[in-house]
């Protein structure tokens, strides 16, 4: 990744912005990035990110502060982006069953 996962957090980024960050990525693949290194290992990659960062969410909200939840929970949000965008699943196909 050309930029960081926490310079991301510094910003207000909407979830549309995230999945077009995490296709963009995935079409790039820049030399050095986490994020196309995770592209690489595929939806099992991906899925191991997801599912990890989904149970830090889960041990956050039992045991952390608001400030670390939120940490974790944007973590589970950009790692829904990576496997949207692995699959090349669109954002409306997902709000689509909301």
């Amino acid at each position: 990744m050309s930029r960081s996962l926490d310079a991301c957090y510094a910003l207000e980024v909407t979830f549309e912005e995230m999945v077009a960050l995490a296709v963009s990525r995935k079409a790039e693949m820049p030399p050095g990035s986490a994020t196309a290194a995770l592209f690489e290992g595929g939806t099992h990659a991906i899925g191991k990110k997801l599912l990890e960062e989904a149970a830090e969410s889960w041990m956050a909200a039992r045991y952390e502060e608001d400030d670390d939840l939120a940490q974790e929970l944007s973590q589970v949000l950009y790692y829904v982006a990576c496997m949207m965008a692995e699959r090349q699943i669109a954002v409306s196909e997902v709000y689509s069953r909301l």
